[in-house]
């Protein structure tokens, strides 16, 4: 009877801690569901479209036929495209550098807290509740020949004695267009650094300047290496954004002076919405998707 007793204990002990784990297993899919059904929706099954419509001649209206490989192999041909893609290199680079440079040095001007750092945070930020597309007319607005401000505050100032042509020649949109984006988000990413910045240890400043260290040693041998993951997290919006922009050139130049600011995914839109090209212009999606990922695991590598 000793033996028939122990046995159902056993089972006992095993089968409810394997009852709760199925339970709480069954909880956490309930949980996940919601977002896998999302993810699902507008991510995964947009992607499987869209590699699926790069293997087709999809034209706007009628019959997709199997064409594969035809829409890439077909992508040199296209005439924006290497100028496209230099310029969307050049852009991104640019953009990188001049945005990290300023939001690192707005973070650092913030961080500390003293009488009037809310309003500076605040102010600072306050571009980024803008939205692009408002902030692309605001700037082509400002900057107008015809009506725009600038001009004549510049003209009665003395500082120039004739219109600028902002968006007039190739380097001057170019530059007009990544000012945008500098008043535009070096604000939000000001907030991810300053974020990163908090994070660091206040005994480990202490501890270095008990030792001596100057300014210049302390930010290059503390503030930079513990800062690494959010200059990460910083450096793959900033590229990823770039890579991908459009509203900026759509609105603000429209490609132009002479499609000197024609970007990757305006090309995209060109091919899908003007020649009616949904399968070359998908094939061109997937080409950009893959630069992206490669672009973001190789920063992700070196940063990590």
């Amino acid at each position: 009877m000793t033996l028939t007793l122990g046995k159902p204990k056993r089972r006992a002990a095993h089968t409810v801690p394997s009852a709760r784990w199925r339970g709480r297993q069954a909880q956490g899919w309930l949980y996940a569901a919601p977002t896998a059904v999302i993810v699902g929706t507008l991510f995964i099954a947009p992607l499987v479209l869209v590699v699926w419509m790069s293997l087709n001649r999809w034209p706007l209206l009628g019959q997709a036929v199997f064409n594969a490989p035809d829409n890439y192999t077909k992508i040199p041909n296209n005439p924006l495209f290497f100028d496209a893609v230099l310029f969307t290199l050049k852009y991104t680079a640019i953009t990188t550098v001049l945005l990290s440079a300023v939001a690192l040095g707005l973070a650092l001007l913030v961080q500390e807290r003293r009488p009037g750092v809310a309003f500076f945070r605040t102010a600072f930020f306050l571009p980024g509740a803008v939205g692009f597309a408002a902030a692309a007319l605001l700037f082509y607005g400002m900057l107008n020949n015809d009506f725009g401000p600038i001009d004549p505050l510049l003209q009665t100032l003395g500082i120039t004695h004739e219109p600028v042509k902002w968006i007039g020649t190739p380097n001057m949109a170019l530059f007009s267009t990544i000012a945008l984006v500098l008043w535009r988000f070096a604000g939000f990413n000001m907030l991810i650094l300053l974020t990163g910045l908090q994070s660091i240890p206040v005994e480990v400043y202490e501890a270095a300047k008990s030792d001596g260290a100057n300014r210049w040693q302390i930010f290059t041998k503390i503030t930079l290496p513990l800062l690494r993951p959010t200059l990460a997290l910083m450096l793959i919006l900033s590229i990823t954004g770039s890579l991908l922009a459009f509203d900026q050139f759509f609105i603000f130049t429209n490609g132009g002076p002479d499609n000197s600011t024609v970007s990757m995914v305006m090309v995209v839109y060109r091919d899908a919405f003007f020649r009616f090209d949904l399968g070359g212009a998908a094939a061109l999606s997937v080409v950009l998707l893959v630069a992206l990922v490669g672009f973001n695991t190789l920063l992700m590598r070196r940063l990590k």
